[in-house]
């Protein structure tokens, strides 16, 4: 039987949105627990160096606060920006996270302006909604190119410290990537998350987790394809 909708407002307002919630929650709690160790074991680091420590504010622009974040943030937007592509194209029989081997799925028909509730770029029709039918791809790579930068950016400064520190001198961020560091950062992270995609998709041919959407039902056998 249905869920009936709480009568409640807020209530209804945190049910219908809990999942963005929490998870938003949870981001928010880890950066910063990444930033208030990070700023203390940065400045750890500088004292060692002989530097003056740096206040919280000056941390959050620093290349150590920059480096570390969106070297991540790259590899995220990299990786969900792909498995959208992919999953477009490629198939996996038995893969909950595939689409269906042969028949044509819902997500495969043109938009049709005239359904009631429809996005008004789709009402819009021409460049508008070529743009939108394509923009989830958009945003995440447009997000990976910035934090790839913005990583390239934050890794150059501590960098340049470093060098600078040995008598050397210092890089721009173009120059950093050109260097194997700012690669192997890269590259270390792409690849796990290239390992979360395969796990995920070859994972769920076998294995089931009941009432999760990313799941096949409990019962489907392990040809069925599609969740």
């Amino acid at each position: 039987m249905p869920k009936q909708p709480s009568s409640s407002p807020l209530v209804r307002f945190l049910y219908e949105n809990s999942l963005l919630l929490v998870v938003l929650l949870l981001t928010i709690g880890a950066l910063i627990g990444q930033v208030l160790t990070g700023w203390h074991e940065h400045n750890q680091e500088l004292e060692d160096m002989q530097h003056a420590p740096l206040a919280l504010g000056q941390y959050l622009q620093s290349g150590h606060f920059l480096e570390a974040t969106f070297e991540n943030w790259e590899s995220e937007f990299l990786q969900m920006g792909l498995f959208v592509m992919l999953s477009i194209w490629l198939r996996q029989r038995g893969s909950s996270e595939s689409k269906k081997l042969y028949e044509e799925e819902e997500v495969d028909r043109e938009p049709d302006a005239g359904k009631k509730d429809a996005p008004w770029p789709v009402r819009a029709g021409g460049l508008v909604l070529r743009l939108y039918k394509n923009s989830l791809s958009i945003a995440f790579f447009l997000l990976f190119f910035a934090s790839l930068w913005l990583h390239a950016h934050g890794g150059a400064k501590v960098f340049s410290q470093e060098e600078m520190d040995q008598g050397r001198a210092a890089v721009d961020t173009w120059e950093y990537m050109t260097t194997s560091r700012f690669w192997f950062e890269s590259f270390q992270n792409w690849q796990s998350e290239f390992l979360s995609i395969l796990s995920i998709v070859g994972f769920s041919i076998f294995l089931r987790q009941h009432k999760s959407p990313q799941s096949k039902p409990v019962d489907a056998s392990h040809s069925e394809t599609g969740e």
